[in-house]
């Protein structure tokens, strides 16, 4: 067992595909631990943009926080299909602890005391959860995003690196 000072930073980087409970499991870790919990979806830029959003987090948002410093990044707006406006930038305070949820989340290096957690479901499941969740909205999509999430598993292995698989359903 490795014991850090509790100075040094961690991030919980909860993992998946759509639908295997990422959101859910990971608002659960962030109330318990008392920790911000990041959501990757502000920072994909659009259906396309999961690889994008990865790079995101492990290039702006995680340098920054475990510098002890704000990062501050531009939101992706769903509706619009546009980055936010001036304004609306999500803020990733420092702290001692954050929970990262997303596809992508496992793209990230793994700093020392840092955990990746997988969410694993039934790919039935998966689907029926994200579409019962995002609706119509999502449907004409999914195909196209899967591609990412095999390219991304493949690239990655988040769930072979994973410290905690966590099955959902």
């Amino acid at each position: 067992m490795c014991v850090l000072p509790p100075a040094v930073p961690r991030a919980v980087l909860v993992e998946g595909r759509s639908g295997a409970g990422k959101t859910t499991l990971a608002a659960a870790l962030g109330a318990a631990l008392g920790a911000p919990v990041l959501h990757l979806d502000d920072l994909y830029p659009g259906w396309d943009g999961l690889e994008a959003g990865a790079a995101r987090l492990a290039d702006e948002a995680l340098p920054a926080w475990r510098a002890g410093r704000a990062a501050r990044l531009r939101r992706w707006d769903w509706d619009a299909g546009a980055w936010s406006g001036a304004g609306d930038d999500l803020v990733v305070a420092p702290g001692p602890l954050l929970v990262v949820e997303g596809v992508g989340a496992g793209a990230a290096e793994l700093a020392p005391g840092d955990v990746l957690v997988w969410a694993q479901a039934p790919d039935e499941v998966r689907r029926h959860r994200a579409l019962a969740r995002d609706g119509e909205a999502y449907a004409p999509h999914w195909d196209r995003w899967a591609a990412q999430e095999e390219a991304h598993l493949r690239a990655h292995a988040p769930a072979a690196r994973a410290d905690v698989v966590v099955v959902t359903g």
